[in-house]
């Protein structure tokens, strides 16, 4: 871009600026501490000459939008801080089944690929005992309305018409299987019947739900989600860290997409897995 096309944008941008703030030549002088002679010069488009950086600074600040912008660098006229609130954010997750912001980015990204790292077994796939044993302790009386609610949801996100691609560590299912850690405690019938309930929907609803394993000793992740272009979220415990920018939810696709590379188990192999982890159950003692 020339010089006098970079000074006729400035002038335009500034112009449009202070027509969206309300600013007037007189108070955005006052503003920043410039002549107002110097202001309409600019204003004007009488010259070629862009103002000094700290004039263009000054302006930027004053009416809210960033100074890259202002010259021509960029096509948002946010200020950086605005940008990064845009391009980041964090949100509460709260302890629930399914919490109404996260069914709120499912329904907004209804039709798009959902990517998924769950942060245990995914509460879409449980069935009713498995969700009572797990959140009976975090909700108390109210446990089996909530589950009515989530059941009603998790039905619509399988009818929303979104693929869903979920990478789960191997030692996640296998220390269910073997009641390890977070499931120490849930029961073995429990445990039973969630396995084959897992193993029909992985027949049942492929292509659309595709489950792989991947070895956490390997390759790791924390959990995330990635609602198709929309944004993808970080689940940090409670608060999820949410990216709205593309480069960075493709970033993440990226990552996501090494998982599904570096898997050992596909779709087609989990019910082989299942079945073995079923038998080990029924050698055990309950």
């Amino acid at each position: 871009m020339d010089k006098r096309a970079r000074s006729d944008l400035f002038r335009n941008r500034l112009q449009q600026a202070m027509a969206s703030s309300g600013e007037t030549q007189s108070s955005l002088a006052r503003k920043t501490g410039a002549d107002r002679s110097t202001l309409s010069q600019i204003l004007a488009g009488t010259s070629a000459r862009l103002p000094n950086g700290q004039l263009v600074a000054q302006c930027a600040h004053s009416l809210g939008v960033s100074a890259d912008w202002l010259l021509g660098l960029s096509d948002k006229p946010g200020s950086l801080e605005h940008i990064l609130a845009q391009a980041m954010t964090m949100v509460d997750a709260p302890r629930a089944l399914i919490d109404a912001q996260l069914f709120a980015w499912h329904q907004e990204a209804a039709g798009y690929k959902i990517r998924h790292v769950p942060a245990g077994l995914p509460d879409m796939v449980k069935i009713r005992p498995m969700l009572e044993w797990e959140y009976a302790p975090s909700l108390g009386h109210t446990i089996d309305l909530a589950i009515a609610s989530a059941e009603d949801r998790l039905n619509w996100m399988r009818q929303a018409q979104s693929d869903y691609e979920i990478a789960l560590p191997l030692h996640e299912l296998q220390g269910f299987a073997r009641a390890e850690g977070y499931y120490r405690g849930c029961p073995k019938q429990i445990r039973i019947e969630q396995l084959k309930h897992l193993a029909r929907l992985t027949e049942q609803l492929y292509p659309v739900l595709r489950i792989c394993l991947f070895d956490a000793r390997k390759i790791y992740s924390t959990p995330i989600t990635i609602f198709g272009p929309l944004r993808a979220v970080i689940y940090l415990g409670q608060k999820y860290l949410v990216f709205r920018v593309p480069d960075r939810i493709q970033a993440l696709s990226q990552h996501f997409d090494g998982l599904i590379r570096a898997a050992e188990i596909g779709t087609r192999d989990l019910p082989a897995i299942i079945d073995a982890l079923l038998q080990e159950l029924d050698a055990t003692a309950d």
